[in-house]
């Protein structure tokens, strides 16, 4: 499957210190571990409602961003970057933490649903109902009952958890410059079978 090259990657979560470290910020903590590999930096951009910043992966200029909005606003912030530098959301990824997959998968994806998750129900509704961009999610497991989802997501998960999407996250790094070129297929079964 080819598809688009990707011109935005957006690492979702929330701001502050005692989110760090959360599963929820499984997206932002991967677009952190990226931005750093290809020694970029993120700056504080208040047009844009986050952290943004650019690095350039095997000859492509790619816009990074984190939106500070807090998860459930973070489409505001995906919308004034597109809006902005005329990126069609076909050209963008959004990682994120993914509950119904177990800590130590992660996946690609093109379009779908927001699946219950917050940031992604946000983004679809800022571009107007559009759902196909790329997704990458990153497993952090299900408690095992809905009530108890919001406190799994919002506190950290323990050292052998922690290790697992680290793994998953640089895995991931791995194969970007796939999905950059638009390699879909490639970047898809070189994460798949990790």
């Amino acid at each position: 499957m080819s598809g688009n090259p990707l011109k935005l990657i957006v690492g979702l979560g929330n701001p502050g210190p005692q989110h760090d470290s959360n599963r929820h910020n499984a997206g932002v903590i991967f677009l952190h571990h990226l931005c750093k590999s290809y020694g970029g930096q993120l700056r504080g951009e208040s047009k844009f409602y986050g952290e943004f910043g650019n690095i350039t992966i095997d000859g492509h200029e790619v816009k990074l961003l984190f939106p500070t909005t807090f998860m459930n606003n973070s489409g505001k912030s995906v919308a004034a970057v597109c809006n902005f530098y005329k990126i069609d959301p076909a050209a963008m990824l959004v990682a994120y933490d993914e509950i119904d997959f177990d800590v130590g998968i992660a996946r690609f994806k093109e379009g779908g649903g927001h699946g219950g998750h917050n940031g992604i129900r946000d983004i679809i509704n800022a571009l107007g109902g559009y759902r196909d961009f790329y997704r990458l999610r990153i497993g952090v497991g299900h408690p095992g009952h809905k009530s108890m989802v919001s406190n799994h997501v919002l506190s950290d998960p323990s050292r052998s958890e922690a290790e697992a999407i680290m793994a998953n996250i640089e895995d991931a790094i791995r194969v970007i410059p796939k999905a950059v070129d638009g390699d879909w297929e490639a970047a898809m079964l070189s994460l798949h079978s990790e």
